[in-house]
């Protein structure tokens, strides 16, 4: 038996266990000072923050702390275990030293005192010890085994706002069990930090922080200005909708499902634009501005909500101008495209031709050109194969009327003259639609209770020539039945006497106005800037920044989260732009919504995918692509395809080089967590549909990443930056009708109007002087690319270049894409593709890779960037 005072084995033990680490750690000191230490130099290169930041009263102070040698601490960090002691390696650190400025430039330099056998730097710690943040761009260590670096691209915050040290990684990318073992916990601490579960508090986010979280859109109604400004949340079971970014604000006080709008709209600090795309012109300080500037363009109109008087008038805008007061003021903000010219003694606003104008000014009154544009226009999207015959609607008869649609089989054999029967056309796939019918039936009732605009449902039909061109057959036009009235429609064809002529340039004004709400919300804001924002706030949760495909998809992610926030503040917004401009009114979004709920499938936005959906193509293996075509000669998809593939190559080798076992896809824990949040949570209204891929092998993971950077780039390419080229000069695709037809039930007045004067009544359906003016400085903003910009093809992100196998990889993509752009210069001047070339047909050009300066529609950008 043991003594009274005689200690426990388990003292005894744990005693001696704590005398075992003592003696290791006293060890390892000994060791430590014994080792020899090497001179590492290294070089951090900054940027300034704006220009208000650099003249602030804290410049001069943080002058002092450069010239001290204390603008920023660095650490270095080992990515290898000390082998004596099994622990990791403490870091080693030093205080840079400014060593030259250039231009917004600032490059430091630091000398580590560094252990030889330190090993490999995995990662660096960064603390700013000035009073203003600063833009870390990258730091170069030069060791002895050769150059490393760390790209960072990120606002670091001063010390005294958050004292928390910065994680950079170096370039090479670590699946998260290849992870070397000290760097694990950087890792995850990482993760944490965007995740917020660091963040102190609750309440709404400061500028400086970095936290990814989900929130439904709940900012773009303002109830607090106005009751008549309140909008529904997006977002739940009343209205489907994508996650946006959380802003933490605080309720409304009149509406507590609605966030309040005060103020800047939240992102996470690496997401705002750079301070080079913020002093350009396409810059948030012009979106922002818009607005402010729209009154004074008003004001300088002698009827701003009335029609233009003439057509002669609309030319004006772009042959004499506006005269605007020079107290404006912000006019230089407007973009460069749009000439102010100040030594006038008022300021001349002049727009610049958009591209249809300047090729054929009469193009856009053509049947050909309407046609051909649904192939190789703004919207490329929505035309589709019919695919049944009688066509009929899907709504319910007791609530909308009639379903069946009054575009017969006479109707449609008399306008293609007796070339084939309506069952041939079908069998033979000649037969093409814009349907817009079902979709917009709930709304037209609800749309014309609002001021100075007014909709129908409509159908378009199309036949196809052997020529691979569209022919328009017929345009019907729909009112729903109400409490009051009996349900209205009436089919237009093609006119060949004075009357049915000037009918069917109205219906078809109608229809393209239809076409040019649903680009916008559908093609355009919903399924690109809506859509993606999930798969951002996803990534930077789940994927550390060292992740393999985090570093494939940051690329495509830039700015999206930035420019979104700025539409919920001023385009997508209660009485914004688009609610102004377009005829859903205050029902864009809820339309968008609909959409969204009814049609948006994750596994059809990839352009395959899409195309065999509206029976546009077919798979078939002896094809190029795996497709046929069903329309041989469709621009759109013809350089689509091409740029889906050379996407798709370059992410297979890249896939397989990381995860050469299929086994790795499903035990990489970060992939399947960031995976699971887009599904559950980011698209969480949608969770349950059984089209969501599951992330199993490659290929799946392939599919996935391919769509999305697809979707960001491609897609986006196409449906952006020709909405000046095409939608600048209005009356080609104006976005709101304004006035009914005028067979729908006239009146005298209306109907003599009619027959007198049918010009003036085509003026009257179109755009007000005030929506039409604000509309093309809106386009002209957002067709416009930043000097900035990143391109497909054009520089590998750093990670890329560090693996050599990856950078031969990308060189491969890059020469996939020279190639493309030598092809579409070919496409563009064969004749006998007449769809894209002829005399004066605007040539195809949204997707050929790199661009030229100004508005060109040309230009494919990694990201939804504006």
């Amino acid at each position: 038996m043991f003594c009274k005072e005689s200690p426990s084995l388990q003292t005894l033990s744990t005693t001696h266990s704590t005398a075992s680490q003592s003696n290791i750690a006293q060890t390892g000191k000994l060791l430590k000072e014994k080792v020899q230490k090497i001179k590492v130099k290294g070089f951090l290169t900054a940027e300034e923050g704006t220009l208000l930041e650099s003249l602030s009263w804290s410049r001069p102070l943080d002058v002092i702390t450069d010239i001290r040698g204390r603008s920023l601490l660095v650490e270095l960090v080992s990515a290898e275990t000390d082998t004596r002691t099994i622990m990791e390696k403490d870091p080693v650190e030093d205080y840079v030293q400014r060593v030259w400025f250039e231009s917004r430039n600032e490059k430091y330099k630091c000398v580590f005192d560094m252990p030889e056998d330190f090993g490999t730097v995995g990662a660096i710690r960064v603390q700013n010890q000035h009073r203003r943040e600063m833009f870390i761009k990258e730091m170069e260590l030069e060791l002895p085994s050769g150059s490393v670096t760390f790209t960072c691209n990120s606002w670091v915050t001063p010390k005294s706002v958050d004292p928390t040290k910065r994680i950079f990684f170096s370039n090479k990318s670590y699946l998260p069990w290849t992870t070397p073992e000290p760097l694990k916990k950087l890792r995850k601490e990482e993760l944490e930090t965007l995740q917020g579960n660091n963040r102190e508090g609750v309440g709404e986010f400061a500028k400086y922080e970095r936290v990814y979280d989900y929130d439904v859109y709940n900012d773009v109604g303002d109830p607090e200005k106005d009751e008549k400004l309140s909008r529904p949340v997006m977002g739940g079971l009343s209205h489907p909708y994508p996650r946006r970014c959380k802003t933490g604000r605080k309720p409304c006080d009149k509406d507590p499902s609605s966030e309040k709008r005060k103020g800047e709209f939240y992102v996470p600090r690496d997401e705002e634009f750079s301070t080079t795309k913020n002093i350009a012109f396409t810059g948030k300080a012009v979106l922002a501005a818009l607005p402010a500037v729209f009154p004074q363009i008003e004001a300088a109109l002698l009827d701003p909500n009335l029609p233009f008087p003439h057509f002669k008038s609309i030319e004006d805008l772009f042959e004499v101008g506006i005269d605007i007061p020079k107290e404006a003021g912000l006019l230089p903000m407007i973009p460069k495209l749009i000439k102010v010219v100040a030594e006038a003694p008022n300021n001349l606003l002049q727009f610049d031709p958009p591209i249809l104008l300047n090729k054929d000014r009469f193009s856009w009154i053509r049947d050909d050109e309407f046609a051909r544009q649904t192939l190789a226009g703004l919207n490329p999207y929505s035309i589709q194969l019919v695919r049944e015959w009688p066509l009929k609607s899907k709504l319910d008869p007791a609530v909308y009327g009639d379903p069946k649609s009054l575009i017969t089989r006479d109707i449609v054999e008399k306008e293609i003259r007796g070339v084939m029967s309506v069952d041939a056309a079908l069998t033979n796939k000649r037969l093409f639609m814009l349907d817009y019918h079902d979709l917009l039936l709930p709304y037209v009732n609800k749309v014309r209770e609002l001021d100075d605009t007014t909709l129908y449902a409509s159908r378009t039909l199309f036949f196809l020539s052997d020529d691979s061109t569209l022919r328009p057959v017929a345009i019907e036009l729909t009112r729903p039945q109400d409490v009051n009235r009996r349900q209205w429609r009436q089919v237009f064809t093609p006119g060949y006497d004075a009357t049915s002529c000037w009918l069917w340039k109205l219906a078809k004004t109608h229809a393209v106005a239809h076409d040019a709400g649903y680009h916008q919300l559908i093609s355009h804001w919903l399924r690109t800037h809506c859509c993606m924002e999930p798969y951002i706030i996803a990534a930077n949760r789940q994927l550390s920044a060292m992740h393999p495909i985090y570093r494939l998809l940051h690329p495509h992610f830039r700015y999206t989260m930035e420019i979104n926030a700025r539409a919920r503040q001023s385009l997508i917004n209660a009485g914004g732009i688009i609610e102004t401009c377009f005829w859903p009114g205050k029902y864009s979004l809820e339309l968008s919504s609909d959409v969204y709920a009814k049609l948006w499938r994750f596994d059809r936005e990839g352009l395959p995918a899409d195309l065999i959906s509206r029976g546009m193509a077919v798979e078939d293996e002896a094809a190029e692509h795996g497709l046929r075509l069903t329309i041989p000669d469709y621009p759109f998809a013809n350089d689509g395809l091409m740029l889906w593939d050379a996407l798709k190559e370059w992410i297979t080798e890249y896939v397989k080089h990381y995860y050469p076992d299929v086994a790795m896809i499903m035990l990489d824990d970060e992939l399947q967590a960031w995976w699971n949040e887009v599904r559950n949570i980011g698209h969480g209204d949608k969770k349950d549909e059984p089209w969501w891929p599951v992330l199993r092998t490659q290929d799946d993971l392939i599919g996935v990443v391919t769509t999305i950077a697809w979707v960001a780039s491609g897609h986006h390419a196409a449906v952006n930056f020709g909405q000046y080229g095409y939608g600048g000069y209005f009356p080609n695709r104006p976005t709101t009708t304004r006035i009914r037809m005028p067979v729908e039930e006239p009146t005298e007045e209306e109907l003599k109007e009619f027959y007198e004067e049918p010009e003036k009544v085509l003026l009257k359906t179109f755009p007000s002087q005030k929506q039409a003016t604000q509309l093309m400085v809106t386009l002209d903003l957002l067709s416009t690319h930043s000097p900035d910009e990143e391109y497909l093809g054009k520089e590998p992100e750093s990670s890329w270049a560090n693996d050599p196998v990856i950078f031969d990889a990308y060189k491969r993509f890059k020469g996939r894409l020279q190639h493309l752009e030598e092809v579409i210069d070919e496409r563009n001047v064969n004749v006998s593709l007449k769809n894209r070339a002829g005399a004066g047909v605007v040539k195809y050009e949204l997707l050929r890779p790199l661009p030229k300066p100004g508005v060109t529609g040309m230009g494919v950008p990694y990201s939804v960037s504006i």
